[in-house]
């Protein structure tokens, strides 16, 4: 580790805590019968509703063969809609999928937020957002370099 930059054990760090987030927010939504990903799912189709498979896809991340498995369960289990009009098959949330998300939202967003209220202050919370956001607009521009 003494060869690591601050940049590289940032890295480091961010991995770490998304992946241990991750992990107490599949454990917290299961209450809710929903892991992280189909949270997000139903989320992201409930901003922007009616939307299609490779428009949702590109919204969140997972593949295309993941987010048809994910779409096919949550279909089944009554939370999404698709309908087919000509060529083009739409997304939107049901009846049932906006009452789980109705009940799942607050509770999952004050749970996420504990992680940041409890130890940094509010001019912490701004910087750390601020912080974050600049570094993940510039990486958006980023090149891989040649092999």
């Amino acid at each position: 580790m003494k060869n690591n930059t601050i940049g590289s054990l940032t890295w480091l760090r961010i991995m770490r805590f998304a992946n241990q987030s991750n992990q107490l927010s599949n454990d917290f939504l299961s209450r809710f019968g929903l892991t992280t990903a189909q949270f997000d799912c139903l989320l992201q189709i409930q901003v922007y509703q009616p939307l299609t498979q490779t428009e949702l896809a590109e919204k969140i991340i997972v593949t295309q063969g993941g987010i048809s498995r994910m779409l096919a369960r949550l279909e089944r289990e009554g939370y999404i809609e698709r309908t087919q009009d000509w060529k083009t098959k739409t997304i939107r949330l049901s009846d049932k999928g906006e009452a789980v998300l109705q009940r799942a939202i607050p509770e999952q967003l004050a749970f996420q937020s504990s992680f940041f209220e409890s130890p940094l202050s509010g001019d912490e919370q701004k910087l750390l957002y601020q912080l974050i956001t600049k570094v993940q607009k510039h990486s958006m521009k980023k090149k891989l370099p040649p092999v």
